[in-house]
């Protein structure tokens, strides 16, 4: 009675119970030890298809709504040949020039970049021969916002297939991890082009806009530069020589090119140069923020900004920079209420740089960078 019955399992049901667990553990583990990678390719790969039909949508509607943007101005139905043309153009790309030897390497950018402005202007001249100068401007805004969203469409969908193709789960895993920042930057840009069809400004005109108000009351406004506008106001017993964009089209004009020939018609006497432009913010920081440094504040591939340093150097003009903080999305859709009152804050640090950093009889250059679409002079 007192010795124990001989059993596989001595601790009865409990230890069959735990035996079992076991099993099912050491087979969760091999299960998962021989499919972990596959099941990790079929999250990533599932994760990514699902932003990619998200992008699919934002690239069909944005190609819709440039035939709908060429009917408001032609007043009719679209037809096949102009439909086409309109696809066609939505791949549209440009080459950068050689820069293994950097000489000249500006200039030859932009040259290409005149060119493929003129080639923008060519096409919507062809296909709304009636609209007007600014119609055509925010015409090449609605287009150049289509074509982003299309391009990270099809990269998107390039590297998917591939990794698709090659089972390769870096591929997969790098999307994945890059579509939350790749989905905000295809939305802002299919915002812009919402914001340019209707014509409003946008954010990124807030130096357009300081420039506009402090050029408001001047009585003599003069094209300096190509779709750049200039006009002299006095501050402080200052001459101060206001520039911007020519508005209220969507456009940004050259503005190294008008400092340049500002500079070169002055003869080389200019004080200072304070330009103000819009400028990415880091997360955490607030829209509308300001910041204040030196250099040539302007987002642009390089010649203009090249033009206002080269000049600036040779005559030896100190540049301070004013920049207004705000988020890529802020930055091409409707300019907010924050980024709009910034602007008076903007020129009170201007006047401020003035009477601090420059004296009586000097001339000044203030230069608004960014898109003037809906901010005129």
């Amino acid at each position: 009675m007192l010795i124990a019955k001989f059993s596989l399992f001595p601790f009865g049901d409990e230890g069959t119970g735990i035996i079992w667990n076991t099993l099912v553990f050491v087979a969760f583990l091999a299960f998962l030890f021989l499919f972990n990678q596959k099941i990790q390719l079929w999250t990533f790969q599932r994760n990514v298809e699902r932003a990619l039909r998200k992008l699919e949508v934002l690239a069909n509607n944005s190609r819709e709504n440039v035939i709908q943007a060429v009917k408001a101005l032609t007043g009719s139905d679209i037809r096949e040949e102009i439909n086409r043309a309109i696809n066609n153009f939505l791949e549209f790309f440009s080459i950068e020039p050689v820069d293994k030897d950097p000489y000249g390497v500006l200039r030859r950018l932009e040259h290409i970049l005149d060119i493929r402005r003129d080639r923008f202007k060519d096409f919507i001249s062809r296909i709304v021969p009636k609209a007007s100068k600014i119609e055509c401007e925010n015409l090449e805004g609605v287009l150049e916002a289509a074509i982003a969203v299309n391009f990270i469409y099809k990269i998107i969908r390039h590297f998917l297939i591939l990794g698709k193709k090659t089972k390769s789960l870096f591929i997969l895993m790098q999307l994945d991890m890059q579509m939350p920042l790749i989905m905000r930057i295809a939305e802002a840009y299919y915002g812009a082009l919402q914001t340019f069809s209707q014509g409003k400004p946008i954010g990124d005109g807030l130096g357009p806009l300081v420039a506009a108000k402090l050029m408001v009351n001047a009585p003599v406004k003069r094209s300096v530069a190509e779709d750049v506008v200039a006009a002299e106001v006095n501050i402080e017993n200052r001459r101060v020589i206001v520039l911007k964009a020519e508005g209220p089209g969507g456009t940004v004009g050259k503005p190294g090119e008008a400092v340049k020939r500002i500079i070169e018609e002055n003869g080389g006497h200019v004080s200072r140069i304070i330009m103000i432009d819009a400028a990415a913010k880091l997360e955490g920081e607030k829209t509308g923020e300001l910041a204040e440094g030196v250099g040539a504040a302007i987002g642009d591939p390089g010649p203009e900004k090249f033009k206002i340093e080269e000049m600036a150097t040779r005559y030896g003009i100190p540049i301070d920079a004013i920049i207004v903080k705000m988020g890529l999305d802020e930055a091409l859709t409707v300019m907010r209420r924050e980024i709009a009152e910034a602007a008076d804050a903007v020129i009170d640090r201007i006047l401020k740089a003035i009477r601090e950093r420059t004296r009586e009889g000097d001339t000044v250059i203030v230069a608004g960078i960014g898109n003037t679409i809906g901010i005129a002079q």
